[in-house]
């Protein structure tokens, strides 16, 4: 088990991350809160889970020991992957997907994709005497900072992409990528645009 990983930051995402270390740069995936306080060059600690499968071993990172504790704690849940779990913790913070959990709150839940009333209920059923809730949760807001003068379409490219990688379809993430980007105040930035789109798609 690779418990943390430490080193320079060598390349940002919006999902995820290179981190150096040894000599050996290293991918980890991760939520749009956790990449939006990394910079390039910048000295990281990030806690780890590495997930092995027989194709692939994916390591995933999380700002501090809580988040990964939540992230292993849901996928005993059955059904409940890492893909699924990262969603979780993409879209609520630690502290709403606890709160939500002890107080069998399935619209908060069902707020993630791939989660549905059913997949709710169960993790509610299984996880709700496990999970202490906890108050101060701002929710996941934080996003990944791109340079302002991007071309309109390369930044909704990038923002589809990064809400069909978190378990949207392509038609929602379509969808919620023009309706935030109409008017004329509406924002430029990457990190503006996918905040302002998982707004609209927890609504």
């Amino acid at each position: 088990m690779i418990a943390s990983v430490r080193g320079p930051v060598r390349h940002v995402g919006l999902d995820r991350a290179v981190v150096e270390v040894g000599g050996v740069g290293l991918l980890v995936h991760t939520t749009p809160a956790t990449v939006a306080e990394l910079r390039a060059g910048q000295e990281v600690t990030l806690e780890t889970t590495l997930v092995v499968r027989e194709e692939s071993l994916t390591l995933y990172g999380f700002a501090d020991p809580d988040a990964r504790s939540l992230f292993e704690q849901v996928q005993t849940v059955s059904g409940v992957g890492p893909r699924l779990a990262l969603a979780m913790l993409s879209v609520l913070a630690p502290d709403d997907v606890r709160r939500a959990l002890a107080q069998g709150d399935l619209a908060t839940l069902t707020k993630v994709p791939g989660i549905g009333r059913k997949s709710a209920e169960r993790l509610v059923l299984e996880l709700k005497d496990k999970v202490a809730a906890v108050g101060g949760g701002t929710g996941a807001g934080g996003t990944v900072t791109r340079p302002a003068g991007t071309p309109e379409e390369a930044v909704a490219s990038q923002v589809r992409e990064a809400l069909e990688g978190l378990g949207w379809s392509t038609r929602q993430a379509t969808d919620a990528v023009a309706s935030v980007t109409g008017g004329e105040a509406a924002p430029t930035e990457v990190s503006a645009v996918l905040r302002a789109a998982l707004r609209e798609l927890g609504r």
